[in-house]
């Protein structure tokens, strides 16, 4: 075990970038790939190897970081590629796990919400929410149960819930159909940008002194005489060299694919995960330009339905689908589009239609299954679960973004109460995120970039073109591709329009247009000519067509 490296932060005198040092060695980059697969080939052994990039993955190394354990992690696509980058973007204890009596789970996530909102202030926010009651029973009921849901917050609430009238509620809520209201009930949680934290957070966990290294596969599991688990077999997906990377624990956190993992060590196991899809639909604000979020607690089929401010847009979902079958790119289905909108409708005075959707996302829920396995997947508790094979392979499934932090925690708690590693205690509660900075002000969308601002707009100053829009319908700039290559990992058009800039999220047809663009950016960047160009373009556009609905 070591101590965590703590790199000093420079600015480069002639470049006017960040730059790296540590003690007695001259500056550098640590976010770039080939100083990462340099610390990958010089350690003989890791004291962790964690198995996928996802929120719950980098919960795992960052906790194993934090305490000195020698970590490495591994992402065969990008960070966030799944699940981590699809979600309703809130920060919360789950109002309707309140409703189903998992009173545990919600005073667990509250506090880790609070705990994000300190450790990550420049992408987690307070968000007013508004539940509009159509009963008479509505206000009394939900402003209890949100009294009770405020209680549970403790020292790290978010505000007090409060009862409004109905000439309250339309005042706030003006596109809201007023027929049949009788008020609202306002209450607060926490909204965010999913992928953008997972970015931060690898972020985090290679400045601490570990290495991260996304579009790398795990193909195989390497285990002793005896059969225990003592390292993995993995694949750089951009060169393909293979290598035997040994370790002292193997974590598999790999959200949707955890089975995957589990059948390269035992082969016909029973599987672990029932999955859920959760879809979102991204309108124009116009659609809902207040500054308050809208939930509406159980729809016709039991289901809750956002619609959530964000990125100058408004997200609406979710869905609740079983599925049996499932990919990496999963895709929306027909009735799941025609619910949202049609629940939408109910709610708005402008109803959106088909034709509105500026981009739609399909996500999968890593629900745990359970022995029975015939509950409806909104019931299934979101609570993690950590299963320890014979081998030695140490699983984490479940759970969602909120509790990430303390999933990595109690992950490696595991590891250390087996004896695999040496007792020493976890510094995450209080570790600010990358970028970490109070953000009052968020009228520039540069506000995420926290801390990096002022490097990313001197990058600006010092090469003016890349202050330019990659679209002049779009907010976004030239620098940031630039940015993201050097500083955020980002190795293809997807990782950027998707997990860096987000515009396949906010406007699919915009990331369509903007995609050769981006794709030169990166080409100058990581070195690569004008087929390695078209290649990735017709990659992306295959991806993006699955977020766009016909007009």
């Amino acid at each position: 075990m070591r101590k965590p490296v703590i790199y000093r932060i420079d600015l480069d005198s002639s470049t006017n970038q960040p730059t790296y040092a540590m003690p007695n060695q001259p500056s550098f980059t640590p976010f770039r790939r080939e100083v990462l697969l340099q610390q990958l080939e010089a350690q003989p052994e890791w004291d962790l190897l964690v198995i996928g990039g996802g929120a719950t993955g980098l919960g795992v190394a960052l906790d194993g970081i934090s305490r000195g354990y020698k970590t490495l992690l591994l992402e065969q696509v990008d960070y966030a590629k799944g699940t981590s980058s699809r979600s309703t973007k809130l920060v919360h204890g789950g109002v309707r796990y309140l409703a189903q009596g998992d009173v545990a789970l919600v005073r667990e996530a509250l506090y880790e919400r609070g705990l994000l909102l300190k450790n990550a202030p420049h992408l987690v926010k307070n968000q007013d929410f508004i539940i509009p009651n159509y009963n008479w029973w509505g206000g009394p009921f939900y402003t209890i149960g949100l009294k009770l849901y405020d209680l549970l917050a403790g020292k790290l609430s978010l505000g007090a819930s409060v009862h409004l009238s109905k000439a309250e509620t339309l005042a706030r809520l003006g596109s809201l159909k007023p027929e049949g209201l009788r008020g609202g009930v306002l209450y607060h949680d926490g909204q965010f940008d999913d992928a953008r934290l997972a970015i931060n957070l690898a972020q985090t966990a290679i400045e601490q002194g570990g290495t991260l290294l996304n579009h790398f596969e795990v193909r195989g599991l390497l285990k002793d005489a005896r059969g225990n688990i003592i390292g993995v077999s993995a694949t750089n997906q951009e060169t393909g060299t293979a290598y035997e990377v040994r370790a002292k624990v193997v974590v598999n956190a790999t959200g949707i694919f955890v089975d995957d993992i589990l059948q390269l060590d035992k082969p016909g196991g029973r599987k672990l995960v029932r999955p859920s899809q959760g879809v979102h639909i991204v309108l124009d604000k116009s659609f809902w330009p207040g500054d308050d979020a809208l939930m509406i607690p159980k729809t016709d089929d039991g289901r809750v339905l956002f619609a959530v401010p964000w990125h100058n847009r408004v997200v609406v979902g979710t869905t609740d689908t079983p599925l049996t079958e499932y990919r990496q790119e999963p895709q929306a289905l027909e009735a799941e589009i025609e619910f949202i909108l049609r629940t939408a409708g109910r709610y708005l005075t402008r109803a959106p239609q088909c034709s509105d959707a500026l981009s739609v996302f399909a996500g999968l829920r890593p629900l745990a299954a359970t022995e029975g396995g015939d509950e409806k997947t909104q019931e299934i508790s979101r609570s993690h679960k950590i299963i320890v094979s014979e081998t030695g392979l140490i699983t984490i499934t479940g759970g969602k973004w909120t509790t990430y932090r303390r999933m990595g925690q109690d992950t490696v708690d595991q590891a250390v109460a087996l004896s695999k590693l040496p007792a020493a205690a976890s510094r995450t509660a209080h570790l600010p995120i990358h970028g970490a900075q109070p953000t009052p002000d968020r009228s520039s969308h540069l506000y995420v970039y926290g801390t990096d601002q002022p490097a990313l707009l001197e990058l600006i100053a010092q090469q003016p073109e890349l202050g330019q829009k990659l679209d002049l319908s779009l907010e976004f700039l030239k620098a940031e591709v630039v940015w993201a290559a050097r500083h955020e990992m980002a190795r293809t058009v997807e990782d950027v329009l998707a997990r860096r800039v987000r515009i396949l999220f906010l406007d699919a047809r915009a990331a369509l247009r903007v995609a050769p663009a981006v794709a030169a950016l990166l080409a100058q960047e990581l070195g690569h000519d004008a087929a390695w160009q078209q290649q990735q373009v017709a990659a992306f556009r295959e991806v993006a067509q699955q977020y766009v609905l016909p007009s």
